[in-house]
This record gives C-alpha cells, sequence and structure tokens, in this order.
C-alpha cells in the first residue's frame, strides 16, 4: 500500500491482470528477440515454413540490421518486459521502462518500414502485428502513468 496523506492506496486489482497479462505479452516479444538473436534454428524454423523462406534468409536478414536498428529492438523489447515488471512492484518507473519501449520502437519500426525489406517478410500481418505492439505499449504507458498519478506506484 502507497500512502497519500493519511489515506493508505490500495492496488487496483487491474493492476494485478494488466501486469502479469503484460508481462506475459511482452515476454513473447522477449523470447522472439532472443530466439532471433541466439539464431535457434528450430524457433526460426516455424517462421521459415510460414513464410516459404529458409532459416538462412530470415539470419540473412536479421544479420542485416544495423547497429543502431539492433539497440532500438532491444530497447523496444526489454523496455517493454521491464516496464510490466516494475508496474507488478508498483513502482513509478514503470512510465519510465514503457516510455524506453516507446523509444526503441519507433527506432525499430522505422527500420523496418524504411528498409528493403524482403517482399515475403512485409506481409499484411506484420503491419497488423506492429500495430497491435504499438498499442499495448502505449496503452501500458498510458496505464502506469495513469497509476502514478493514483498514487498507487510509489
Amino acid at each position: 500500500m502507497n500512502i497519500i496523506g493519511n489515506q493508505r492506496v490500495k492496488a487496483p486489482w487491474h493492476l494485478w491482470v494488466l501486469g502479469i497479462v503484460s508481462l506475459l505479452w511482452f515476454a513473447g516479444g522477449a523470447n522472439d528477440y532472443v530466439m532471433t538473436k541466439t539464431a535457434n534454428e528450430a524457433y526460426l524454423g516455424m517462421a521459415a515454413d510460414s513464410m516459404g523462406v529458409s532459416v538462412a534468409a530470415i539470419l540473412d536478414y536479421f544479420n542485416g540490421y544495423p547497429l543502431w536498428a539492433t539497440v532500438c529492438w532491444g530497447l523496444g523489447v526489454w523496455g517493454a518486459v521491464a516496464g510490466s515488471v516494475l508496474l507488478l512492484f508498483r513502482s513509478r518507473f514503470a512510465l519510465h521502462g514503457f516510455v524506453v519501449s516507446l523509444i526503441g520502437l519507433a527506432g525499430s519500426t522505422a527500420y523496418t518500414f524504411a528498409s528493403d525489406i524482403p517482399p515475403e517478410f512485409a506481409t499484411t500481418g506484420q503491419l497488423v502485428f506492429t500495430v497491435v505492439i504499438w498499442a499495448s505499449v502505449f496503452g501500458m504507458a498510458f496505464y502506469a502513468r495513469a497509476m502514478t498519478k493514483a498514487g498507487v506506484l510509489r
């Protein structure tokens, strides 16, 4: 509980639900990042099969990322995970984690859509998924800000 004046602020039930759901959702992105960066062929093989490309083609694409795009991708992924964990710890720094994620997401999205992405990778599904990720991070940042203003996060 947090104290505002003489009143204790209890964490609402939705903080726990959103914190756990967001952590699970963003952990999926973290898993994708780790499996891609470690060139896990079994994991990448599933994506390759669904796109009709080879694992080598996927690795070539991701290995071609410039350093700044890779850093942005990492910030986007790990900032969201950190924001979710900090939310569950009721830390006011949860918002900072989500802001870091938005900065990283902006950079990685810019690179993805401004680069010469192979046609097999540039699908409507990719665009929809990117919009869902943006909405998720923005939503969680907004929520963390609201919970900080309400005195729930300390």
